[in-house]
């Protein structure tokens, strides 16, 4: 059983692709420590919690709490470690999607997973941990990624008003903390550009780590970064061309990437 589990359900564009590259970086010196669980670990987990934010019905979230459980029976014995589960997609789809305009889905998957670690785990201390950013940043982010890898053909400013309610980060850690039977910590990207492992280190501290290992830790380059304005246009560009052709805008889109990669 382990000593402490952390849930790191994101929120999406806070900084999450770089904390989990930092775990994934110093695994071999936090395995004595720490178990880790990541979005490459879960994906037919994830692939229910999307499903359950696109349709808030109760055989979705049963699907989600199924795979759930089936995740937890693949750990491993971790006496006296922590576990930590860190996928931002444990909150469901990046709002912007459709229909989806927030992260309403948040509490009640959040709620779930909780009571059944607790149920699992009885003994173990349960917390969760929280990314957030500020809201115009995270709402330029959250478009661009959504022109990235979908269809999106609004401009920031309509994207901005059509989804307005999904920026209120705080809010929902806020609706968060009043739900869920556990501790619920929380953090904003801007705070943590200084830190030694940057938006990582929050979530380290909680893992209560030795502090001469913490100091072995080191940190990678930032990942999942923006990319350049002209590129995103192009992406748009494509978006908005080939409309109604998937597999055209598909092309055009990964085209673009690829002279991006290669400039």
């Amino acid at each position: 059983m382990p000593r402490r589990i952390i849930l790191h359900p994101g929120f999406h564009k806070t900084g999450t692709s770089s904390i989990q590259a930092t775990l994934r970086a110093n695994r071999p010196a936090l395995k004595p420590h720490v178990v880790l669980r990541l979005r490459w670990h879960m994906k037919d987990l994830l692939h229910a919690t999307r499903g359950y934010s696109t349709w808030r019905d109760p055989i979705s979230l049963l699907k989600a709490e199924h795979r759930f459980e089936t995740m937890l029976d693949g750990l491993p014995r971790m006496p006296r470690r922590t576990l930590v589960i860190s996928a931002e997609e444990l909150a469901g789809h990046l709002p912007g999607r459709g229909d989806l305009d927030d992260y309403s889905a948040a509490p009640e998957l959040l709620d779930m997973f909780c009571r059944t670690l607790k149920r699992r785990f009885p003994r173990a201390e349960i917390m969760v941990y929280l990314s957030t950013r500020a809201s115009e940043d995270w709402l330029a982010s959250a478009y661009w990624e959504h022109v990235k890898a979908s269809s999106m053909t609004l401009d920031l400013e309509a994207f901005t008003a059509r989804y307005a309610s999904a920026v209120k980060l705080d809010e929902m850690v806020a609706e968060i903390m009043r739900r869920l039977p556990c501790p619920v910590h929380h953090a904003a990207l801007e705070d943590c550009k200084d830190l030694l492992l940057g938006p990582a280190t929050p979530l380290l501290n909680l893992c209560d780590l030795p502090p001469d290992l913490m100091a072995q830790l080191t940190l990678p380059p930032a990942a999942n970064t923006r990319l350049p304005v002209d590129v995103l246009q192009a992406l748009l560009d494509a978006n908005r061309q080939h409309a109604d052709d998937p597999q055209a805008r598909r092309n055009a889109k990964t085209a673009i990437l690829e002279q991006a990669d290669t400039a």
